[in-house]
Order: structure tokens, then sequence, then C-alpha cells
């Protein structure tokens, strides 16, 4: 470990007075309420929207962060807005692609020592710099009238499990969760199948019919559409 590790460890379990963390909570909770009027204020009257998650780290040049442009331009043709994190990679290109196709471009940023910062293709009136995750991840879903995520990590992870379990839980109503890239996912989907579902019966059958896999951009614009000409846009809270 190293001293740095070590020192913000140190840090955390620094004695402090019932009064003190008392105080601390109390001002906590007024950020976290002006964090959700802020969300609230500003993404209620953005329209129909997608979330698009995925790495921060992906370059431009990958084939993921064209399809994730492509993806994003394509859905503006139709009508949707994009939402994103609002930072690098995956992010950016979604963004990116919502601007090009002259739709609405939404950023959830989030405050973090490193990675991220605002990208460049967000609408200046729909950037959102949060503090607290949970405040942000509500933004995603209560706006979204879908998600695509692709290739990322553990923030990608969050996010797509989040809202898989609200629909699961019937927290919310079930709307189209579209994973791209089948080589990524792969791995992940036979767990969820074999290890979660067959060997230990944690999930359901029919809680693998909740997303749908895809390679490209066609068919996940395509799953969106199919959706909703079925069932009406309306916000998921």
């Amino acid at each position: 470990m190293t001293s740095a590790s070590e020192e913000k460890i140190k840090n955390a379990f620094n004695d402090k007075s019932w009064n003190e963390i008392k105080t601390e909570d109390s001002w906590r909770i007024f950020k976290i309420m002006s964090e959700f009027v802020e969300g609230f204020e500003k993404l209620s009257r953005i329209g129909p929207c997608v979330s698009i998650f995925g790495s921060a780290r992906t370059p431009p040049d990958h084939k993921y962060y064209k399809i994730a442009e492509e993806i994003a331009f394509k859905l503006t043709q139709f009508g949707y807005g994009i939402i994103t994190g609002g930072g690098p990679g995956i992010m950016e290109a979604g963004n990116l692609g919502a601007m090009r196709g002259k739709g609405r471009s939404v950023g959830l940023n989030v405050n973090l020592p490193f990675e991220q910062s605002a990208n460049l293709f967000i609408d200046p009136d729909k950037l959102i710099t949060f503090d607290h995750f949970y405040v942000r991840k509500t933004m995603f879903i209560k706006y979204a009238q879908g998600f695509i995520a692709l290739p990322g990590g553990f923030g990608t992870m969050d996010e797509l499990f989040e809202s898989l379990t609200l629909i699961q839980t019937e927290k919310i109503g079930q709307f189209p969760i579209v994973l791209v890239g089948k080589s990524y996912w792969e791995g992940l989907i036979n767990w969820l199948k074999e290890v979660m579902m067959q060997q230990y019966g944690y999930i359901g059958v029919n809680d693998l019919d909740i997303f749908t896999i895809v390679d490209d951009a066609d068919n996940a614009v395509e799953i969106i559409n199919r959706f909703y000409s079925k069932y009406l846009l309306s916000p998921n809270f």
C-alpha cells in the first residue's frame, strides 16, 4: 500500500465528535437537495432522451468511440436527445454525435480527482456538474427513455446494474437497455446465465430479457425505435 493510500485511510478515520458529524451531515443534506433541484429543473424541459454510457478512457480513434458517435447521431434524427456523463471517451462521442445531428446534447458531469472534465460538445445550458454519484444516477434514469451501454469500467457497470435492478424490482417501468459490443459483454452475460441464474438461482430467466446485446449502431437505434412504436414516451419515475 502506498503512503498516499495510507494517508487517505488515516484521514477517513480521524476522530470526530458527534456534534461535528451531525453538523456536517446537516449541511450535506442541503447540498444533496440542491443537486436534485437543479437536475429536476433543467432536465424536466429537455424532452425524450437516451442515455449513453461507456468508458472515459476510450480514445477517439477506437471503434467503440465511433459507434457511440454514430448511435447518438442516428438517435437525434428520430427526435431523441442524448444524455451522457459529460466526460471524455464514450461520453464525448455521444455528445459529439448529438451535436453533429443538431439534437439536444446533455452532460451530467461529476467532480472527480481524475479523468472527468466536461467535454466540449454539450449544450451550454444542458451541462450539470454533481458531487454525488447517486443524485447523478437518478437523473440518468428519470429523464432517459433508454440506456445504451458501450464497453466501460466500474462506472459503466454501476449505471448498468442500477437500471437493471430498478426494472427487475419494478421501481421503474421497463424501458430498452442495449449493450453494444458482443465480444466485450459475452463473458459477463455467460456468468449471469451459468453462475448467477443456473448455479445459484439468484435471478430468473425473465431477468435476462431486460437487456439486449448488439454489435452496431443501426441495431441499437432500431431497438429503441421499435420499443416506442408500442409504448408512449414518459419519465421513468
